[in-house]
């Protein structure tokens, strides 16, 4: 099962190397068009993965903040991290993908240079079974092609069982002395490896044993240094892109800073110089791509930021104005309202006055008395 999807994941892949090894006859320059062209391809998902990872950088410290507000209550902190999150527009997850998907390429792209036969030029298994036979009949030395055990070939469910750069070996002796073999073979390209005067077929490592001082195995063992220089010079760039960071999250990114190019001079160094090449390719251009992508987007940021804090100061300078207008509004209104509590004051102790005088008139005065109210007054009610 895993065969088949390797296979058809293969397939996108070997398209590409084979327009480019057909535009230029060179194997190297195939391999490092195709890491352009791919890297292309992802331009645009990878475009928007580094402008979120450059918004999570911008809040940074703001999430720091939050871990020591909430330092205690991990609930509090996921809530107000994802409202942080959402805010802000940014995914912390969105660049974790791509950090890793060179890996899947690399694996394809090797499987495509270590059988050129099947996941290359995309031919059948048979036809490696038949070629094997026919040369193991026409007495070639098959020892770098065929799996042996106690002098005999290693035949695994009815198939031969090759060496681990088994379908290399096999293709660079068809093209070199069997070409006849494949004459009627329709999809078979006799592939060059060469490439600056280097077998890009070769890993580096087997110029270890024996070594001799020539461009060959000079130039071989100068690939894996180079990935891994080129992968350093690229952490470097990333890591210069990032907030600063304090404690263990320092420390794991330095970690990475160096652990990084020692996996790639490791393979580099036990696979294919082809593969190699693609390393150095990718190192290059994603720096390069960092570091363009950085300025843009750092531009563009501090272009929005700066547009958003503007739109606060005047916001706040509206705000302030309004304020201003409105207090105004109400030292205009204040006499108005102090002259009708006068009027009401006036009004409550006219009323008052009203209530405090006389209400009777004069017919209704006798003597000095001031009113006289009930009964009418008779002087004579009681008798003389």
């Amino acid at each position: 099962m895993f065969s088949t999807l390797g296979y058809y994941i293969c397939i996108p892949f070997a398209w590409l190397v084979r327009i480019f090894y057909t535009l230029t006859h060179s194997y190297g320059l195939a391999i490092i068009f195709f890491t352009l062209a791919v890297k292309l391809i992802l331009l645009p998902l990878q475009l928007r993965s580094k402008k979120s990872m450059m918004r999570m950088n911008r809040v940074s410290g703001k999430m720091q903040e939050l871990q020591k507000k909430y330092a205690n209550n991990q609930v509090k902190l996921n809530e107000e991290m994802t409202k942080l999150y959402e805010e802000e527009g940014v995914n912390p997850m969105s660049g974790c993908f791509w950090s890793f998907l060179p890996l899947p390429i690399l694996i394809a792209l090797y499987s495509i240079i270590r059988q050129p036969i099947t996941r290359f030029m995309m031919l059948s298994e048979d036809l490696v079974e038949t070629l094997v036979g026919q040369l193991t009949a026409a007495g070639a030395d098959m020892s770098p092609i065929v799996l042996m055990r106690n002098g005999e070939a290693v035949v695994k469910d009815g198939v031969t069982q090759l060496t681990g750069f088994g379908q290399i070996n096999l293709a660079k002796l068809v093209t070199d002395q069997y070409p006849q073999l494949v004459e009627n073979v329709g999809g078979w390209i006799d592939i060059n490896y060469n490439f600056l005067g280097l077998d890009l077929a070769a890993a580096p490592s087997s110029k270890l044993s024996g070594f001799a001082p020539s461009w060959e195995a000079i130039g071989l063992l100068l690939i894996p240094i180079l990935a891994g220089l080129s992968q350093f010079l690229l952490s470097r760039v990333s890591l210069k892109q990032q907030p600063v960071q304090e404690g263990a999250a320092a420390s794991s990114a330095k970690s990475m800073m160096y652990t990084m190019p020692l996996f790639s001079v490791f393979i580099a160094f036990s696979m294919p110089a082809a593969l190699g090449v693609y390393w150095i390719a990718q190192s290059a251009f994603s720096g390069a791509q960092e570091y363009f992508m950085g300025k843009f987007f750092l531009k563009r940021m501090e272009e929005e930021e700066a547009a958003h804090a503007a739109a606060v100061e005047a916001d706040r300078k509206r705000r302030i104005e309004e304020g201003r207008a409105e207090q105004e509004k109400r030292k205009q209104e204040q006499p108005k309202k102090q002259t009708m509590k006068e009027k009401r004051r006036a009004a409550q102790e006219a009323r008052a006055a009203k209530a405090g005088r006389n209400s009777t008139n004069e017919a209704g005065r006798i003597g000095d008395r001031p009113y006289a109210r009930g009964r009418s007054y008779k002087a004579d009610r009681y008798g003389a």
